[in-house]
């Protein structure tokens, strides 16, 4: 056995119980997610508006894989069919 393989071995049940708690969760989880990326496009006063929103959106989509949930927030064009929050005034 590889020590690649014997690194996934050991890291298995720790997947495990991140992919439930991301499937019990994933709602606070997003609203988090959201409240990050809102507090820090006000910080930077919009300036990174659009890397803001493409980094939570690549976060959002990364818990919904790990909870099992790969398509639920993508549309037909492969884009996320989330609404983003309104930035912070």
């Amino acid at each position: 056995m590889g020590i690649l393989q014997s690194l996934k071995d050991k890291l298995a049940p720790a997947k495990d119980k991140v992919a439930g708690l991301a499937q019990q969760h994933g709602d606070k989880i997003d609203r988090g997610l959201d409240k990050a990326a809102q507090a820090v496009d006000a910080k930077t006063k919009g300036k990174y508006s659009d890397k803001i929103q493409a980094g939570s959106g690549k976060a959002k989509d990364a818990v919904d894989r790990l909870a099992g949930t790969p398509d639920e927030g993508k549309d037909p064009g492969g884009g996320t069919a989330r609404p983003t929050p309104p930035p912070a005034p």
